[in-house]
């Protein structure tokens, strides 16, 4: 007997198949998406989630140390050293292949982001803290302290910026524990003068780099 397929027999088999590939696609779509999968069907000009927040959360967490005092200066500058050498290895690794990170290179920048995540922590629980002083010379460090640590936990200060805004810190910090201890702990009007002029042009620096056109890749400004 020879059968002859028309519309009615062959709507129960269409309708069959249409239910199945739906129920498949809503199952695609409830299942988790892995961070790696999630990488390789973003749009190449978006940075991995996964990286992004990883910087993200470094940054918070130099930042915390930075207006606790936890951190002095010369640690910060040496921390965001080494932040601003993983970001801009991290660029060239986009640049070089369409704007996505291999796997082997994630998880290159991953072992790194530990032994940054390492060294803070360590650097935010030793000896060291930042003194500042009940005197106009302490109060001056400390506001211009919290200023960067704003700037890096908002973003509009990049890992490089930091470095360098805290290296001139540094500076001035050494300039005036040589002062003291070569006046019996005290600084003479002069030295006062010359640590705010100091202080003054690093002010103006930090205002710039706040304000200039750079921020940390994948952060969004926070008010």
């Amino acid at each position: 007997m020879k059968f002859t397929w028309t519309k009615w027999s062959v709507l129960p088999v269409a309708l069959a198949l249409a239910g199945t590939l739906a129920m498949a696609q809503d199952q695609s779509s409830s299942q988790p998406q892995s961070s790696s999968s999630s990488s390789t069907t973003a749009p190449a000009t978006k940075p991995d989630p996964s990286i992004a927040q990883r910087k993200e959360n470094q940054q918070d967490r130099i930042a915390n140390g930075v207006k606790s005092g936890q951190l002095t200066p010369g640690e910060t500058s040496k921390l965001e050293t080494k932040e601003a050498a993983i970001n801009g290895e991290t660029k060239a690794d986009r640049a070089a292949n369409g704007g996505k990170l291999t796997a082997a290179e994630k998880a290159k920048i991953n072992k790194q982001q530990n032994g940054v995540s390492k060294q803070i922590y360590k650097d935010k629980h030793n000896s060291n803290t930042a003194q500042y002083g009940n005197n106009k010379v302490g109060q001056r460090r400390e506001n211009q302290q919290d200023r960067i640590a704003q700037g890096v936990k908002s973003g509009q200060l990049t890992a490089g910026e930091t470095a360098k805004l805290e290296n001139q810190q540094k500076g001035i910090n050494q300039q005036v524990a040589a002062d003291r201890k070569a006046n019996g702990g005290k600084l003479t009007t002069g030295e006062k003068q010359q640590v705010n002029k100091e202080q003054n042009a690093a002010s103006k620096n930090i205002y710039r780099k706040k304000h200039n056109a750079a921020a940390q890749p994948g952060t969004k400004p926070k008010s």
